[in-house]
């Protein structure tokens, strides 16, 4: 839909996922104007929705058509979630490209639609605290952000009660509790490995907490435990920005969403404040403009450090937000160790128990938190360990040799119980991390591809080598049968989906990109309010936090134009 030339809106956010679709809903709340860019299609569930289909209701049963996800998708379907039932949320890899060096790969894993990858996101939802955010001033590394948990806390409340998220109440100061909907209950092997771990380890372990509703809220039904959630969701049981922040920016009558438009460059004036942007439409490629009096860039973190690199004017020789050297600097993700489990000989059956919970266990960071009996001199920051135990039937019927009625006396009457777990740990945020524009390498737009060039540091490692101890230690108290160690090496940078940094939160320029309102340092009509802005990651989900930040902008924009000052 083309935007009329003359039209100025008073908000423009580009991409609608979980940090656009919160700015635009606050914004709007508030009475601004706000139009909102996606770069990619809107989705309709009775088209895209699969959660219900099954395999043989698939042309390939539901292991999909390897030559074209090959062909299409060569990074995305690595993603657990990319398959036959849901690859329609994934992007084509050869409409956009990105490189890496050969000795540093990176799996970029992105979902361009109107929610951005909350169809397919996991749902966990967990609080930072202090530890996260003035990690620097406990341990002397890097950079503490400008904001505390005191602070962020009154916004996490606000997302927690609107979205819905379920979880127990623990008291711990290292992983603050919130405004919680009933939790999960845990399985049968759950339960028996928290008896193990909590007696052994001294570690608290909790159901996860996920922004799947356990109740009926806010007019959604609780989830009917389908556990097919990336495959998107019919009931809007789980949160995701097109069932629950988007609607409510419609419902203000300020707010338009045009979908298929890819954003290029932000249009800056003379006097180093941006006018609009420049996109391209998605289908047709034909180029266009829209204008507003503020900007905000939530698009996703590196694809948000993209488009400022890209925005180089007179005003702004190396990008929007780069005049101290820091835009694309600092990139972060998660790391896993994974592959650890075994059978749980105890608990297996010949009767099926109730299946289909969204989620597992959660054991929060202990190590290198306030408790001394878990610090370890070797590294800085700490992990967290999640997993879950479950009968494995599918997989059991799959490698078993029998054929018949053999095959089928042993499917009902022999079914084992599997316990699987992993730990994911905090990447530092290096310098030595970061993404540039490509010289030569463009998208199907005609739009500079990103080169990211990011690596594990001598810290990750060290910390990598204390989760494969703890989590064989777990194992062997467990008492588990045909035992799995977990893989010795790191997984892939950018595998976990978790990358965060680029155009990070600070107060000196030369080390971040934006203030602590989400404020370009150099552009003051300029917002970023994604996963870039995060001066360091913790071992957390970031999305609980980039909507909590999201929030807080968006009334911090709604003020500053109240006050005259965009």
């Amino acid at each position: 839909m083309p935007i009329p030339q003359k039209k100025i809106y008073d908000v423009l956010v580009i991409g609608s996922g979980a940090s656009g679709g919160w700015v635009a809903k606050e914004v709007a709340e508030r009475g601004l104007t706000v139009l909102m860019l996606e770069a990619g299609p809107p989705r309709i569930p009775t088209r895209d929705f699969t959660e219900h289909i099954w395999p043989y209701q698939l042309k390939f049963r539901g292991f999909g058509d390897q030559k074209r996800l090959i062909e299409n998708q060569p990074v995305q379907r690595l993603c657990y979630a990319c398959d036959d039932y849901s690859h329609q949320f994934f992007v084509n890899d050869h409409e956009n490209p990105y490189t890496f060096p050969p000795d540093k790969p990176f799996m970029w894993i992105r979902g361009r639609q109107i929610g951005g990858k909350t169809f397919c996101w996991a749902r966990e939802s967990y609080r930072f605290s202090d530890n996260e955010f003035k990690a620097a001033s406990r341990d002397g590394y890097g950079e503490d952000w400008p904001i505390s948990y005191k602070e962020l806390e009154p916004y996490y409340d606000q997302v927690e009660s609107y979205i819905g998220v379920s979880g127990s109440r623990e008291g711990l100061p290292q992983m603050p509790d919130g405004q919680f909907l009933p939790p999960m209950n845990l399985s049968c092997g759950s339960i028996l490995a928290k008896k193990v771990i909590e007696e052994k380890f001294g570690w608290r372990v909790m159901p996860d907490r996920v922004a799947n509703l356990t109740v009926d809220h806010r007019g959604r039904p609780a989830c009917h435990y389908c556990d097919q959630c990336q495959r998107g969701c019919f009931t809007a049981s789980y949160f995701n920005s097109p069932s629950v922040t988007l609607p409510a920016a419609v419902r203000t009558g300020k707010f338009t969403l045009v979908s298929d438009a890819v954003v290029s460059d932000l249009l800056m004036g003379a006097d180093g404040r941006a006018r609009g942007v420049h996109y391209i439409d998605r289908l047709t490629h034909e180029h266009r403009e829209a204008h507003a009096r503020t900007v905000v860039v939530a698009a996703g973190a590196l694809e948000s450090t993209r488009i400022l690199l890209n925005s180089k004017s007179a005003s702004h020789p190396q990008g929007v937000g780069n005049s101290g050297g820091a835009l694309g600097r600092y990139v972060m993700d998660h790391f896993t160790i994974e592959g650890a489990g075994g059978a749980m000989s105890s608990l297996r059956s010949s009767k099926r128990e109730p299946v289909g919970r969204p989620c597992g266990f959660l054991i929060p960071k202990y190590v290198n938190t306030d408790n001394r009996r878990d610090r370890n001199p070797n590294f800085l920051r700490g992990y967290r360990f999640d997993g879950d135990g479950s009968q494995e039937l599918y997989g059991h019927a799959f490698l078993m040799p029998e054929l018949g009625d053999a095959w089928r006396e042993r499917v009902c009457t022999d079914i084992p119980y599997y316990f699987g777990m992993e730990a994911q740990g905090e990447c530092l945020p290096r310098r030595d991390n970061y993404v540039t524009l490509d010289p030569n390498k463009k998208d199907a737009w005609g739009i500079p591809a990103l080169h990211i060039n990011a690596g594990y540091g001598e810290n990750d490692k060290a910390m990598a080598k204390a989760m494969t101890s703890h989590i064989a230690a777990i194992l062997d108290e467990m008492k588990l049968a045909d035992i799995t160690m977990p893989k010795p090496e790191l997984s892939v940078f950018g595998k976990n989906i978790h990358e965060c940094g680029t155009a990070r939160m600070g107060t000196k320029p030369e080390v971040s990109v934006v203030d602590r309102n989400c404020v370009v340092h150099d552009a003051r009509n300029v917002f970023v309010t994604d996963g870039a802005v995060f001066t360091t990651q913790g071992c957390y989900e970031p999305t609980l936090t980039i909507m909590a930040i999201s929030a807080r902008a968006g009334e911090h924009i709604a003020q500053a134009f109240r006050r005259g000052e965009l």
